[in-house]
Parts: C-alpha cells; sequence; structure tokens
C-alpha cells in the first residue's frame, strides 16, 4: 500500500469519529429534552393536584360553612347575669304598679266607708236646719250651726263627696232608689218628683243612693 492510499484511509479515519461524537452529543440533548419534558409534566401535575386540593377544601367550607367561634366564657356569664337583671327589674315594676293599684284601692275602699259614716251627721244638720224657723235663722246659735253646716259641705266636696241630682231629673236606677210612686201630669213619665233623702257620689263612685219619689 502506497504512502497516499495510508493518509488517505487516516484522514477517513479521523473524519468519522466526529460523527460518532456528534451522534452522541444528539441523544444526550434528547435526553436532556426528555427529562426537561418529563420535570415540566411533573410540575404541571403537581399544580393541578395543588389546585384541585384547594378547590375541594373550597368546596368542603362553602357547603358545612364557617365554624361558629366559641364564646368567652366570661361573656356568657355577662349574658346571664344581665339577662337575670332585666327579668328582676321587670318583676319589681309589675310589683311597684300591682301594690300601687291595691293601695289605691284600699284607700278608696276606707274613704268611702268613712263618707258612709259621715253622711247621717250631715242628714241631721239638714234636719236641724230645716226646723228652725224664719225667726229664730237670726239667732247666733242657728247661724253658727249654718256655718258649720256649710264648712263641713265645702270640706266633703274638696274630698270628692258631691250630692246627686234627683228632683226633675229623669229616673236613674243607677242613682236613685224609687221608693214612692204618684200621678202628676204635670211631670213627664218616669221623672223624679221628690228626694226623700239625698244621695252622694264619692270620685265618681254611688256612696248612698238617693231616695226619691217618681211620677208615673
Amino acid at each position: 500500500m502506497s504512502k497516499e492510499e495510508v493518509k488517505t484511509d487516516e484522514k477517513l479515519a479521523d473524519e468519522a469519529v466526529p460523527t460518532e461524537d456528534a451522534a452522541s452529543t444528539e441523544k444526550e440533548i434528547e435526553g436532556a429534552e426528555a427529562c426537561t419534558d418529563g420535570g415540566t409534566q411533573e410540575h404541571v401535575t403537581e399544580e393541578e393536584n395543588t389546585e384541585a386540593g384547594s378547590a375541594e377544601e373550597s368546596g368542603k367550607k362553602g357547603f358545612f360553612g364557617k365554624k361558629k367561634e366559641k364564646k368567652d366564657p366570661r361573656d356568657e356569664k355577662i349574658e346571664e347575669l344581665t339577662d337575670r337583671l332585666q327579668r328582676t327589674m321587670a318583676e319589681f315594676d309589675n310589683y311597684r304598679k300591682r301594690t300601687e293599684k291595691e293601695k289605691t284601692a284600699m284607700f278608696e275602699i276606707g274613704a268611702k266607708d268613712i263618707v258612709e259614716r259621715i253622711l247621717p251627721v250631715v242628714d241631721n244638720f239638714e234636719r236641724g236646719l230645716a226646723a228652725i224657723s224664719d225667726e229664730e235663722k237670726s239667732a247666733p246659735f242657728a247661724d253658727g250651726m249654718d256655718k258649720i253646716y256649710k264648712q263641713l259641705m265645702k270640706t266633703l266636696e274638696e274630698a270628692g263627696v258631691k250630692p246627686i241630682e234627683a228632683v226633675g231629673k229623669p229616673f236613674d236606677p243607677d242613682f236613685h232608689n224609687a221608693v214612692m210612686h204618684i200621678e202628676d201630669e204635670s211631670l213627664g213619665e218616669n221623672i223624679v218628683s221628690q228626694e226623700l233623702q239625698k244621695g252622694y257620689t264619692y270620685r265618681d263612685t254611688v256612696v248612698r243612693h238617693s231616695m226619691v219619689q217618681v211620677a208615673n
């Protein structure tokens, strides 16, 4: 073999070696790309799993709602004491109103009883003054009796005691007690013609009915 042929074979061998290196280099690049693709796919899969987990947790929270926070025992005690205080105040207010109402009723009953006891004294004053003749009315004794009677009637009126109007008024069983009946055409039907005993009211409540004579 000639020297030129040997040189030619060596040159071909040298050119063939880079070809093998290039092939291996291409394989390495392809492997790296494959690894990169695999890593990217794995990263994407992890992100998808994370998003799915977050969505699942959000769905659970939305379905079951937010958990109720536990109250502080001190706040619960304050609410309990406040409720008890309000109930006690309401009960006390009701008791006060009921007591005042009962007290007023007892006072009126007691006052009414006193008025009933005084009315016979008033009747005696009126009978005594009616029995005095016109000549004796100017006497000091009669004049003193008349002044005492007027003072007594004024005191009763200020206390809420008032006489019931009867003569000339229509008969009213709520205020009048008919003990006699007469026929009188000059008067209307069921009109009080005479008052036999005066009746009185105490704060719009009848203490004693008027004893009257009624025309039919």
